[in-house]
């Protein structure tokens, strides 16, 4: 699902760039994400969530699923009036929010960021949804039940999709035998797509509610131990997570004061990085942190030990090919993806490839960060990312003159590079065997060497060229890499 979640999402940006291009509107709507994000990433998105998966995982073990719905009714209250709250708050600072020297977007026109607020308290109604949305996500999980939770990104994908199709358009789109209606929304459309998608990612789940016997009790006891204990490991991850969004509200500060398209530009270099990071890392990730958690809680220190170490040798090893192989066909990913004139290509190409840099730190981080949550420790995760926010900040203001928005992108991969291999050194000092990393590191590079070689000399001598040459070319070297992974490979499968 997450394969299918990732391939709708190139599609939704596919057509939305064909239809604003690398453009000022479209800069607009993707800084006006930025708060709403922030809001709903750190009070239950990735804040939430992998705080509470380790409480809820332990309630169930112990004291069974009755326990697990009141311990989560409890949460999910609290947490929406503090959502609501703070939408609330948000909505009414958002001209500020926007506009200030240490806003979104203060080197944007006054038309733009006027564009810029109405479209992000637009964004707050789906934050709202997410708010319930993201702790159901969690619930079903720590049940062990990943369907209905790795579904419900592809129904919000659908959701964005229909904005973007049917929404946004001013001319009717016809595919094939059918000719779609345009509502003629414009950008607005992109952001009521966005609510409908979140709207989407609820419903999709409430089968899964439904099927452990969900009961909600409406109640908001701060003082239940299990709420007190969920919020002492959320304090944490909430500062983590703050500054992890704030990164981002940082790029497109400094991106807003270079030339039209440089936030868009990040947005997609962004989205191309996510894509293989999704299929390698947070799959594996996702899968890993209920068991991790209840060997954990198990006292089962030699299990925990050895999968953890196994899932980061796993990404090790299928990382740095995958990395190797998206910067050499990066050119014409995005030409067939975005179909952008030559500049335009040239620019997103740029930016994701300095992205793509940071592939393995970014997929190492999702397996360390989520190894110290396991053991209900959310300080540890919280030090790296203060290091890493510092680290970010200052080689982006560094390298954002001269290199444009390509430095702002590649100061995100040296930070996130760094975050990654200090908390596998914080990990290392109680398990040691996380960090035997040499043999499959060297496998890894022998396999990206070996399938860039073969990709070049592939495409070299396709005489038709183009686009689908370098496709093809680009696959036969993903094969030829596969027999110096495959003892990992085969890892992956016993995970």
């Amino acid at each position: 699902m997450y394969a299918v979640d990732k391939a709708l999402g190139v599609i939704r940006q596919a057509i939305i760039g064909r239809q604003f291009g690398v453009s000022a509107e479209l800069d607009a709507f993707n800084a006006a994400n930025n708060v709403p994000d922030l809001l709903f990433a750190m009070i239950s998105g990735g804040a939430l969530g992998l705080a509470f998966i380790p409480v809820l995982a332990a309630t169930l073990d112990h004291d069974g699923r009755p326990a697990l719905w009141a311990l989560f009714s409890r949460v999910a209250n609290l947490v929406f009036l503090i959502t609501a709250g703070l939408a609330i708050l948000v909505g009414l600072l958002a001209v500020s929010l926007v506009g200030s020297e240490f806003g979104v977007a203060p080197g944007f026109s006054a038309a733009q960021q006027a564009l810029v607020v109405e479209l992000m308290r637009l964004n707050l109604v789906a934050t709202l949804l997410f708010s319930l949305s993201g702790l159901v996500v969690a619930a079903l999980q720590s049940n062990k039940h990943f369907f209905l939770p790795a579904l419900a990104p592809v129904a919000y994908d659908l959701g964005q999709i229909f904005g973007a199709l049917v929404l946004a358009p001013t001319q009717p789109i016809t595919l094939g035998p059918i000719t779609l209606p345009a509502a003629g929304l414009g950008v607005y459309g992109l952001v009521y797509g966005v609510i409908l998608g979140a709207s989407l990612h609820l419903a999709v789940q409430i089968p899964g509610l439904i099927r452990y016997r969900f009961r909600w009790i409406p109640s908001v006891n701060i003082h239940d131990p299990a709420v007190l204990r969920v919020a002492r490991l959320m304090g944490p991850r909430i500062l983590t997570i703050g500054a992890f969004q704030l990164i981002f509200i940082i790029q497109d500060n400094l991106a807003s004061r270079l030339t039209v398209g440089s936030v868009t530009a990040l947005t997609f270099g962004w989205l191309i990085l996510q894509l293989p990071e999704t299929l390698i890392a947070t799959a594996i990730a996702t899968a890993l942190l209920p068991t991790i958690s209840e060997q954990y809680a198990r006292k089962a220190a030699q299990a925990f030990e050895a999968l953890v170490a196994r899932a980061v040798r796993v990404l090790t090893v299928t990382a740095i090919p995958v990395a190797a192989l998206f910067l050499l066909g990066m050119v014409p990913l995005v030409q067939a993806v975005f179909q952008f004139e030559a500049g335009d290509t040239a620019l997103v190409a740029s930016v994701a490839r300095a992205y793509m840099l940071g592939l393995l730190g970014h997929s190492l981080l999702e397996v360390a960060a989520r190894a110290f949550y396991a053991q209900q420790d959310a300080r540890t995760p919280l030090r790296a990312t203060g290091i890493g926010l510092v680290t970010f900040a200052v080689c982006a203001m560094i390298l954002f003159r001269p290199l444009g928005p390509v430095g702002i992108a590649l100061a995100n991969s040296i930070a996130f590079t760094a975050e990654a291999l200090i908390l596998l050194l914080w990990l290392r000092r109680a398990f040691p065997s996380v960090g035997r990393l040499r043999r499959p590191v060297l496998r890894a590079v022998a396999g990206a060497a070996s399938a860039c070689g073969v990709a070049l000399l592939v495409w070299s001598i396709i005489p038709a060229g183009g686009v689908l040459a370098a496709m093809a070319a680009l696959g036969i070297g993903a094969l030829v890499a596969v027999p110096f992974v495959l003892p990992e490979l085969r890892e992956l499968a016993s995970l």
